[in-house]
Order: structure tokens, then C-alpha cells, then sequence
């Protein structure tokens, strides 16, 4: 239904030598080969007196102090139509105070921004937290690599905890191998192997290892140390080899010469990997708790290698499990204990390689990239959808002189179980929203006064109620319909009363609306208020100064939000104990009354509903899964039946997901919407669409291995106004199918004379 996604991402790229240039090729080249992904591109920002042969995915560069760089940059981006841009934070990376520079192109692209922030600071200052905060803003999400750093985004920054992503560092996909192989391949098959790589600097606590090798060589005298990386750039324009010289001088002085072996060069992948799989326990006794993330970890983790490590941000949650072990930081003694203990149980040590094996599988880079992807199609940019025509052949079909039948075996309208005021008011609200914009204007003119001429016999002055079933003998079969008919006929009027294009059928709604909101006050159906609100919405809009109208809105707006407060739970976020039917109108009216009035805790309330509703309604390929009808969802089963499935779920969640949008910027809504009704077109659990071109039918549902053949008035009027609905948000309107043979076929017109 949509196309491609076109990201750009902003960080380092190879062959500059650092960890995020690795991160953001490594994802790239991940996402590159997701199916939904169109076209990558990297924009490259360029370290002072950097200058590097970039791969062809490498699409621009940035000279990290050039300000006026950074918008060419996005001038770039945006002259590509980029969907998405993915942006690589860390604060040395990028030109100003903090890094501010970024700030300007971040500010500068048109497309929406997710942030993987590789640095967290639970103290900035001043300036880092400006940068931050900004970031945070401009952001639709924000992604870390620890939950660590999503509580202090959310505690010390306040950022919304919707926006916070924790989705781990990636790794690659190898074979679980014994270090043997590794060993001889390189040259070191008589040693037990105890690593340390990436680049280095003085806060990764290599001094700490290297004392520590006093411990670990009495009880293991073939163990050697491997230090493996250049060092880091900034160091080393700073202070040349220095801090790499002092290291020597230590081992020299610890007498630890052939037990400390430095490979001095930034490697490429397939020679890192080999030198992790040859070791027997890796080891980041790194100094600084507030390390968020470190790939090296990762990448060890991942392949299996037992881990000693402080406590970091990153490695205390990592290891939590058991997959690696915690020693104090700057603590020689207990490091080398751990070590020696690891190198010494061949049992222990295989065992907690297999459980960081098995442990880091969801954390692949193609698992990654696929999260990633989920963030993305999240938040892009509205893809216009292709929308079928609106065709109302099959509403004339289904119409007599009476109104709109229930039912239709296959597509031939069943009479014997004749009218309910139920579709009618339906029908009623789809002649008003489709409006005057229809090239089937004519057809709409002919029915509305048809549908609204049912409304009116189906009102019982007697007892203040609205009857619902009428049978093809025009006999009312009930003197009282059910409240959610009630309810459901007051949105018809409402939306009526509001109807410019009414002309006197405006009055006419209005006074009905009036008379029969009164009863609404003794209603217990949830589903009643809410329909009962969706009309209000209009009305009041229609007529301001109708006072008990207004007085009535608000009690049953708080019924439905206390409804809601009683019965929702931490897993259970809903008005009642169970999903049943037309759910997302609860949401729905509780979003719109909320927004209309100003209370805002009704809104936020509506919309935690709806996302938890999305998420239960989401199937695990990311299709619209609606609610299925049989047994529906009581609160003590944990996930929804899936069949059968019924119209008008996909139309309700259209509706309050459009509702939605109108109010948080914080979630691609119009996204989710798209979804629920592609779920008709044939994105569904079958791959079937409900919808026949050739006379705009609905189906009547999903059975667990077929179609409802049947295309009766509720699934027809769900298509429909969920199409009505579609064509007002779309960002490109579809032209609405006219429909000269419904008008000038004699059968058809003498139906509609």
C-alpha cells in the first residue's frame, strides 16, 4: 500500500576509525536489506584534518567544524525526499559547543527524526543539556541501548516516555565456535587468551587488567593478555602514543613482557571477529559508571564469549542474567580472581559462553534493523494511499422505498429479516459525511431523505426511545429498541443537524436530536454514551447555546472516563472487562469530548485506550488483526480471538486513530489508520480483500479459513464510511466513482424514483 522507505542516516562512517562510524555502517548495511526499505544513504561528518575514502553508501560529507556544512547537508536530505533521518549522536562527533552544531540541520529537514543517543549523561551541563533537550523536541523518537538510559531521558529530562525506544546494540550472526580454531588460525594455540579491543583511551581501565595479570598468572601461567586497537583519534592528536607508551612502561615494570601483547591497528570485521572467537574471556574493565553503551561488549556477548566486566550502565544490565560476571571497578585483584576462576573451570566458562550465545540472538543486527524499521514506518511522513473509488451501487442495491435492509444473501438483499434503524441511522451518517464533494451527489440526494423518513417512524413519542427492528412488512417488531441503537441514531442526527447542505433537514435533526437526547440520562451502556457524545460533537458545534445539551455532554463524558478509571488496570487499559464490539468508539468519544471542552485528562485517557487497543489489534506481521466475534476478549484471557473477524472493527479504529491525530503529534496515527483499513483491501490474516470492484460491496467478515460472502448493511456502511474517513485525511483525495448506470437503468431509477 505504500512505498519503500528512504532513509538517511546522519553519523561516522568507515573507514573512519571509531565506534559510531562502525554502529552506522553495520546498521545501514542491515537495514539496506530489510524488504521494506527502498534506499539507504549515510551523510558523514569528517573529524578535523579527516579526510577518508567513503563507500558509495556514503552519499555526503560534513566537515565537523564547517556550521554552514550542516544545513548543505540538509538542504541534501531534503532535496532527496528522504522518509526518515536516523541520527548518530555523540557529543564529539559534531562542531559547537556540546556538539550544537547538529542542531542547525536537525532543525532544517523536513522529514522526521529518530535519535539513537549513544551517550546518556545523568549530569550534563548546561550546554549538553541544551543540546539534549532540543534533540529530545525534535525528535518523533529517540532510541538508547540500555533501559538505564531511557529512565534518565525520562526522570532527569523529562522526555515523554512514548517517544523512548531501548533497543540494544547489534551484533553480528556467527556460529557458536570453541576458541581452538581462532587460536591456531592466529598464532596463539598455547595460551588461554584474555581480550580487551576497540580504541584506546584512558577510561576503558586497561592498567587495571594489566595488574590484575599478577592474579591471574599465578594460578594460570599460560594466560596472556591481548590489548587489540589503535588508538583513539582525539587522544592521539592530543597526546600522540603516550598513554600507549605508559601502558608498556607498566608491563615492563610489572615484569608481565610476554604476557601483554598490544596489536597496535584499527581491524577490519573479519579479522576482529576471529581474534574474539579466540578468546577464552573477554574482558571491559572500563572505569566510569555511566558508560550507556559499548559495542565491544556486544559484539563479545554476542558471540559467546565469557565476560568480566565493572559494573557500567551497559554491561549491569547485559550480564544481569548470569551470561558474564561483575567486579568492582579499578579492583585488580578481584578482576583477576574472576578471570583466573573462568580460565580454571572449563565447565563454568563454556557454560556461560552458550547462555551469552543464546541470550544476545534477539539482538542480531537483523533483529536489530527490523526495530529500527518498526520505529521508522512508525513515524514517517503520510504515504498518500491509494484509495478505491467510492461506489455506492450496492447501497442503492440494498435500499427500497422503505430504507436500507439488514441483511443480503451474497449480494441480493434478504427481506425476510427486513429494517433496523441501526443501518439506517448509519446510512444516514454517510450521506452527511460524504456531503456535497460526491459525484454520486444525485443518488445522495435521494436517499438521505429516505434514511432520515426511518429515523423519524422509528421514534416512539410515548416512551422518548427509538425503535429498531421493523419487519418488510413495515410492522415494528419492539415499542423499545436497545440503548446503543439509541445512542447510535442520536450521532446520525447530530451529524445531520450540523449538515449545511441539509437545508431543512438541519431544523428537522435538530428537534429530533433535542427530544430524544433526553432519555440518554438513565442509559448504563458505555457504548450508548459514546454514541451518544460522537452525536453531541456535532450538535453542539451546530448549536452553542443549548445549554442542557452541554450539561449532558459532560455527564456522560465523565461517565465514560470514571468508567474507564474503575476498570483499567497495568495490563488491562479498557472501560469494561472485556472487548466486544465497535471498541474504538469508546476511544474515540472520549478523545473528541475531551479536545472539544478542554479536559485533557479525558483526552490523554482516550488515547492511552486507543494505544493499547492498537497494540492488542496489531498482528505479529504488523497487520490490522481486529477483535474476532467469537467469545470476543474477556480480561482473564491473554490475547484476543482471532475470528471471525467483522467490518466494523477497521471502521471504528479508523475513525479514533484519525480522532487521535487531531490531538498527539507523538505517533504516526494516520499510519495505524492506513493499516486498519487496509485490513479490507486484503492485508489481513487471509490476504483476502473484502471490497468488490465491480459494485463496491463489503463482505461480511473473515472466517478463520474464508470470506463472508454475504454483504449486508453494517459491513457495507463500515466500508464506506471508513472510505468517507480515508478520503478526508488522505493527503491525495481520490476521485469518487460516479454512477450513471445506478441513475439512468430503468430497474434502478424506478427504485429511486
Amino acid at each position: 500500500m505504500t512505498d519503500g522507505l528512504r532513509i538517511a542516516f546522519v553519523g561516522n562512517a568507515l573507514p573512519r576509525r571509531c565506534g559510531i562510524a562502525t554502529f552506522t555502517c553495520d546498521l545501514e548495511l542491515a537495514m539496506r536489506h530489510l524488504p521494506e526499505v527502498a534506499q539507504t544513504a549515510i551523510i558523514a561528518m569528517c573529524d578535523p584534518g579527516g579526510q577518508y575514502a567513503f563507500p558509495p553508501q556514503v552519499r555526503w560529507s560534513v566537515a565537523q567544524d564547517d556550521r554552514g556544512g550542516y544545513l548543505a547537508a540538509a538542504d541534501f536530505i531534503n532535496a532527496q525526499d528522504f522518509d526518515v533521518v536516523c541520527l548518530q549522536h555523540e557529543f564529539g562527533i559534531y562542531g559547537g559547543e556540546a556538539g550544537e552544531y547538529i542542531l542547525d540541520l536537525i532543525a532544517a529537514v523536513d522529514a522526521p527524526l529518530v535519535t539513537t543517543l549513544h551517550t546518556v549523561l545523568d549530569q550534563p551541563n548546561v550546554g549538553q543539556r541544551r543540546v539534549i533537550e532540543a534533540i529530545i523536541a525534535a525528535s518523533a523518537r529517540v532510541v538508547v541501548m540500555a533501559r538505564k538510559g531511557r529512565r534518565i531521558l525520562i526522570d532527569q529530562y523529562g522526555a515523554d516516555p512514548a517517544k523512548i525506544l531501548v533497543i540494544p546494540h547489534g551484533i553480528p550472526e556467527v556460529p557458536l565456535v570453541l576458541p581452538q580454531y581462532a587460536k591456531e588460525k592466529l598464532g596463539f594455540a598455547h595460551h588461554r587468551i584474555i581480550l580487551t579491543f576497540g580504541l584506546i583511551s584512558p577510561n576503558k581501565g586497561i592498567e587495571t587488567m594489566i595488574e590484575a595479570m599478577l592474579v591471574v598468572l599465578a594460578m594460570v601461567p599460560d594466560a596472556l593478555y591481548v590489548v587489540m586497537g589503535a588508538t583513539h583519534p582525539a587522544l592521539l592528536r592530543a597526546d600522540g602514543e603516550a598513554y600507549r607508551e605508559s601502558l608498556r612502561a607498566k608491563v615492563t615494570t610489572l615484569g608481565l613482557d610476554g604476557h601483554v601483547v598490544f596489536i597496535d591497528r584499527f581491524v577490519e570485521r573479519p579479522e576482529l571477529l576471529d581474534h574474539i572467537a579466540m578468546c577464552d574471556v573477554y574482558v571491559t574493565p572500563y572505569l566510569v559508571e555511566s558508560q550507556m553503551t559499548s559495542g565491544t561488549l556486544a559484539y563479545s556477548h554476542g558471540l559467546g564469549r565469557p565476560v568480566v566486566s565493572t559494573p557500567y550502565w551497559h554491561a549491569a544490565e547485559l550480564l544481569e542474567d548470569g551470561s558474564g560476571l561483575l567486579v568492582p571497578f579499578a579492583d585488580p585483584d578481584r578482576l583477576g580472581l574472576a578471570v583466573a576462576d573462568l580460565l580454571t573451570d572449563d565447565e563454568a566458562r563454556l557454560a556461560m559462553g552458550r547462555k551469552a550465545y543464546v541470550a544476545s540472538r534477539a539482538m542480531t543486527w537483523a533483529n536489530t534493523a527490523s526495530r529500527y524499521g518498526e520505529a521508522f514506518q512508525t513515524v514517517r511522513r503520510p504515504v498518500a494511499l491509494t484509495l478505491p473509488p467510492v461506489d455506492l451501487s450496492h447501497l442503492a442495491v440494498m435500499c427500497d422505498d422503505t430504507g436500507l435492509f439488514q441483511h443480503a444473501v451474497f449480494a441480493v438483499p434478504d427481506r425476510h429479516h427486513g429494517y433496523c434503524i441501526d443501518d439506517n441511522a448509519r446510512a444516514l451518517l454517510l450521506c452527511c459525511t460524504l456531503g456535497a464533494t460526491a459525484a454520486s451527489r444525485p443518488l445522495i440526494e435521494k436517499l438521505r431523505p429516505r434514511f432520515a423518513a426511518f429515523l423519524q417512524h422509528g421514534w416512539n413519542p410515548d416512551n422518548g426511545r427509538f425503535r429498531n427492528f421493523l419487519g418488510y412488512d413495515r410492522r415494528w417488531l419492539e415499542e423499545t429498541g436497545s440503548e446503543d441503537s439509541h445512542g447510535r441514531t442520536l450521532w446520525a442526527l447530530g451529524r445531520c443537524a450540523r449538515y449545511r447542505e441539509g437545508g431543512v433537514m438541519a431544523p428537522w435533526a435538530s428537534a429530533l436530536f433535542a427530544s430524544a437526547l433526553l432519555a440518554v440520562a438513565g442509559f448504563t451502556s458505555p457504548r450508548a454514551w459514546a454514541f451518544t457524545l460522537l452525536g453531541l460533537a456535532d450538535y453542539c458545534l451546530a448549536h452553542p447555546r443549548d445549554h442542557a445539551a452541554m450539561h449532558i455532554r459532560l455527564d456522560l463524558g465523565e461517565r465514560l472516563h470514571q468508567r474507564l478509571l474503575a476498570c483499567e488496570t497495568a495490563e488491562w487499559v479498557w472501560f469494561e472487562d472485556r472487548l466486544t464490539y465497535d471498541n474504538a468508539r469508546l476511544c474515540e468519544a472520549l478523545i473528541i469530548t475531551g479536545k472539544a471542552i478542554g479536559r485533557d485528562d479525558w483526552t490523554q485517557a482516550g488515547l492511552g485506550a486507543l494505544r493499547w487497543l492498537i497494540e492488542l489489534q496489531t498482528a505479529p506481521a504488523g497487520y490490522f488483526r481486529p477483535v474476532g466475534s467469537h467469545g470476543f476478549l474477556l480480561v482473564s484471557r491473554a490475547a484476543p480471538m482471532p475470528f471471525d473477524q467483522q467490518p466494523i472493527e477497521a471502521c471504528a479504529t479508523v475513525a479514533a486513530c484519525l480522532a487521535a491525530m487531531s490531538v498527539d503529534a507523538s505517533r504516526s496515527w494516520l499510519a495505524e489508520a492506513h493499516k486498519a483499513f487496509a485490513w479490507f483491501t486484503g492485508a489481513n490474516d487471509l490476504g483476502l480483500s473484502l471490497i468488490d470492484p465491480l459494485d463496491g460491496s463489503c463482505r461480511d467478515g473473515l472466517h478463520p479459513d474464508r470470506a463472508n460472502e454475504n454483504r449486508g448493511a453494517e459491513s457495507l456502511l463500515a466500508y464506506l464510511l471508513a472510505l468517507a474517513d480515508m478520503e478526508q485525511a488522505n493527503p491525495i483525495h481520490r476521485p469518487i466513482q460516479p454512477e450513471p448506470d445506478i441513475l439512468t437503468s430503468s430497474p434502478l431509477q424506478n427504485l429511486l424514483s
